[in-house]
């Protein structure tokens, strides 16, 4: 319709000049007579300001089309916020698919893809192995050295809708598995043959009228086993990155779609403990529930998206576990754009408040915590779409272990990625800048790169994915701050290739260099034997997603 938009433009700017020409000459023909007439430069400035004026006129039609087509929706343009859609968006309608046989059935979506990845770690940080005298409490040490896994995951989907309206379900079928890893396989990595989607719904397409763009409000009731993203991914979001995904099951309402001026989001939600080579199962003890709100009235400028989040967690009664948490979040995310210009930005500001037990002592414990993130980016005027954005994330640590607070922010079910390209930072005691370079040297090539540097918010909480080992061993944190807050610096880049239709390659580097605190806890780790740190971390990475529909 743009296109279309755009040859009625050229074809109206071509009849303007005609039209021009012959005024022209008219002009000149009646000035021969002797009448008194315009000069030809004005008759110029006139035609110009008549082109102008119709340009303005197409654009805007353009803008209201499009606005028509996406409603209210409009997506925040910053780094790594971009959500997942449902359907996923390796899945297409069976009558798109080519197929001839199928191409009247409108009513159901499908999908399969494969993604291979294979890793180079050298000097991984989070990888540890135990001591020689390590006893019951496992004690661990950092394990240096060079590890190349190849994960591989394959996403299955079947998708049923309008056919038996108001009822839809969903499935969607996922397998995880790495091979040739020195380490022991662990639940990020490998989850063998669960449906991380299987769902029932009720949609009712007219249920609560329409926009002010006659854009249905729908209602939507779900129920079942479900993997999602909300809001800027920080707190809520299927991991993609991960080999494995988190799943929760329970129950979803939506009020409203992405394309009305508002909507909201229900959820009460159990999430699924993922068993490596076992159906995953529901965390009896644990419920994470909340609401989303959504303003799209004003997006052409802002979107604003209150929130309210919850996470109620009681201990299992195995021994050693005394992890009680009844945590209560409420938040608002903001993102928008500068008219006329290329800015754009986006920020996201909780706080958290309830009790919560400590892990070891069971000792109950004041919820006390919040985090904070913006970024703002600028996009400039030109066929590459160059863009370069600031961003800085602060996310509360426990500020003093010896008092009766928790100031430790808890990050719910968040995406790590946008934090660090190695998986390293996650929002939790954390205080980041970081500044990034985004451009597309033709459609089919993405390129980005960014620099980042890392402190704890306290020096004396935990980074939680050093060693990726229970705190109860105090070798990721330092309650006395002796070990400093400086956790070190990145700088990675990623580039994203389409060569062919159904296949997209990835090739990405991340370059770590280790703080103070990292290299101190690594030491007291090692049995306070000096030097026994790695100075920096590198992390290389070639991934083939293959799709058989899109």
């Amino acid at each position: 319709m743009k296109f279309n938009k755009l040859l009625i433009l050229s074809a109206a700017i071509q009849g303007l000049l005609a039209t021009g020409v012959t005024q022209s000459a008219n002009a000149a023909d009646d000035h021969s007579g002797g009448a008194a007439q315009t000069t030809p430069s004005e008759e110029n400035l006139d035609m110009k300001a008549r082109i102008e004026a119709r340009k303005k006129e197409v654009e805007k039609e353009i803008a209201e089309e499009e606005q028509k087509k996406n409603g209210y929706y409009k997506e925040a343009g910053t780094y790594g916020t971009k959500r997942l859609t449902q359907p996923p968006s390796y899945t297409v309608n069976l009558s798109k698919t080519g197929i001839d046989s199928v191409r009247d059935i409108t009513w159901l979506d499908v999908g399969l893809e494969n993604r291979t990845r294979y890793e180079h770690r050298d000097d991984d940080i989070r990888r540890s192995n135990p001591l020689p005298d390590a006893g019951p409490a496992a004690r661990r040490s950092y394990a240096g050295g060079v590890d190349e896994p190849v994960l591989l995951k394959t996403r299955a989907y079947l998708g049923l809708k309008e056919i038996l309206d108001p009822f839809r379900f969903a499935v969607e079928i996922q397998d995880s598995r790495r091979y040739n890893s020195r380490f022991t396989p662990d639940n990020r990595d490998v989850n063998e043959f669960e449906f991380i989607q299987a769902y029932g719904e009720l949609y009712f397409k007219d249920a609560l009228g329409r926009d002010d763009l006659g854009t249905n409000r729908p209602l939507s009731i779900k129920a079942g086993r479900f993997n999602f993203e909300f809001l800027d991914r920080r707190l809520i979001a299927s991991n993609e990155w991960r080999n494995t995904t988190n799943t929760f099951q329970g129950f979803q309402v939506a009020l409203g779609q992405d394309k009305n001026d508002w909507s909201i989001d229900g959820l009460a939600l159990q999430p699924l403990d993922r068993l490596k080579y076992n159906t995953d199962k529901p965390i009896e003890q644990q419920w994470f529930y909340g609401a989303i709100g959504h303003w799209r009235k004003w997006s052409r400028w802002i979107t604003l998206e209150p929130y309210y989040l919850g996470l109620r967690k009681e201990d299992t009664g195995i021994a050693g576990d005394k992890d009680n948490r009844d945590i209560i979040a409420p938040a608002l995310r903001a993102y928008g754009f500068i008219p006329g210009t290329g800015f754009n930005w986006d920020m996201d500001a909780m706080y958290q408040f309830g009790r919560s037990n400590d892990r070891n002592t069971g000792q109950s414990l004041q919820q006390d915590a919040f985090g904070f993130t913006f970024e703002a980016g600028y996009t400039f005027d030109h066929p590459w779409k160059p863009r370069i954005s600031a961003q800085y994330g602060y996310a509360s640590g426990d500020k003093d272990p010896t008092d009766n607070k928790n100031n430790r922010f808890e990050r719910f079910f968040g995406f790590a990625r946008p934090w660090s390209a190695d998986d390293y930072i996650i929002m939790e005691n954390i205080s980041a800048p970081k500044l990034r370079l985004e451009f597309e040297p033709t459609k089919k090539l993405k390129i980005d790169t960014g620099v980042g540097l890392y402190w704890l918010a306290s020096d004396q909480d935990r980074f939680n994915n050093l060693f990726s080992i229970p705190d109860a061993n105090n070798f990721n944190r330092d309650r006395t701050g002796d070990s400093g807050d400086y956790l070190g610096n990145s700088f990675d880049i990623r580039a994203r290739y389409e060569p062919f239709a159904h296949v997209k390659t990835t090739v990405g580097y991340s370059h770590f260099t280790t703080g103070s605190f990292v290299r101190n806890r690594m030491v007291a780790s090692n049995g306070g034997v000096p030097g026994s740190f790695a100075d920096d971390s590198d992390f290389f990475y070639i991934e083939v997603l293959l799709n058989a529909f899109k």
